[in-house]
């Protein structure tokens, strides 16, 4: 079992399970990477009482995604926020992990280039030269499905490996052709005026962002605690969603990200344009609300890993992920 960084087990139970005095329940949920911007909805869902309103008291704490899952699994933490690869990739290994809110529908991974290049699809990369962070990342996969589905191999092309502070920088100065990392860079390229090509890596390789996992015991033996959760951070979302991303964006820099308030305008264009658009809801969510899980998109991406040897074999999706509509409690 993995230690939990600066906290111990015992100081962590006690704060989670031990009576408050009142009727609320108190959960940690550990989330993926370090306090951002990009986590406002459940911070202003704290804030604005949407989790108060389901009796449930939440702390958030950080982690990197693998050590979630182990947490997750070992019931160390209550819920946890990692991206979607890791939770296939935690259930191939036996992890007993439950997603209960898609609430990315989708992956945030993306080729980017300049336009000046004349790169519009995949099949364009042949002879260029391309950057990842990692042959470890989820996006060097990316690309090697991208190069597949356009008929090319890595062969085609010259990789590069360029560290992630540094990897906007190799495109903006010319260094590399292009790189496959974050669609969000779009705005950074963009807001320093460069015309930017995009390609969404989730068209072709369907996957998912952070999305919320508690344990399968848990689920079993408290699915009111599951849904309730799930029901908060919904409400959370939603009220971004409707009109308040700017809003939300100025809980979070007052009370968790004050570091990142100078982005304010490059945030706001990234929620508008991207997570309120299209990555937080979906066809699928329009008919049964935020969170929901397209089981079908999930087997794919298990498929995808396994093909591509990132897993040995695919975990059955419905074995894993619920949606919230589905927790019965």
């Amino acid at each position: 079992m993995k230690i939990l960084s600066k906290i111990s087990l015992a100081a962590l139970a006690l704060s989670t399970f031990a009576s408050t005095g009142f009727a609320a329940d108190k959960v940690i949920m550990q989330i993926d990477g370090a306090a951002v911007p990009f986590y406002s909805p459940l911070y202003a869902g704290v804030e604005n009482g949407f989790f108060a309103d389901q009796d449930i008291e939440v702390e958030f704490i950080y982690a990197g995604a693998s050590d979630i899952l182990t947490n997750i699994a070992a019931g160390n933490v209550t819920f946890g926020f990692p991206n979607g690869d890791a939770v296939v990739a935690a259930a191939a290994s036996g992890l007993p992990v439950k997603v209960v809110h898609t609430t990315y529908q989708r992956g945030i991974g993306a080729l980017l280039a300049k336009k000046e290049t004349g790169i519009e699809t995949y099949a364009d990369l042949k002879g260029k030269t391309v950057a990842v962070t990692s042959l470890a990342s989820p996006n060097y996969l990316q690309l090697q499905v991208g190069l597949k589905k356009a008929g090319l191999s890595l062969d085609d092309i010259k990789l590069e490996v360029v560290a992630t502070g540094a990897i906007v920088q190799t495109l903006q100065s010319g260094q590399v052709d292009a790189i496959v990392f974050s669609e969000l860079r779009k705005y950074v390229l963009e807001g320093d005026g460069i015309d930017v090509t995009m390609i969404l890596s989730n068209d072709f390789l369907p996957s998912f962002g952070n999305v919320v996992v508690t344990s399968s015991a848990l689920l079993e033996s408290n699915p009111d605690l599951v849904k309730r959760f799930a029901d908060a951070v919904t409400a959370s979302y939603e009220w971004v969603i409707d009109g308040n991303v700017e809003n939300a964006l100025d809980i979070s820099f007052e009370k968790y990200t004050p570091t990142w308030a100078d982005q304010k305008a490059l945030l706001t264009t990234a929620f508008e344009q991207s997570f309120v658009a299209s990555v937080w809801q979906s066809p699928l969510t329009a008919t049964e609300g935020l969170g929901a899980a397209d089981l079908n998109a999930w087997q794919a991406n298990a498929d995808i890993l396994a093909e591509y040897g990132v897993i040995d074999s695919a975990p059955n999706a419905a074995d894993f992920v619920v949606s919230p509509k589905d927790i019965v409690k």
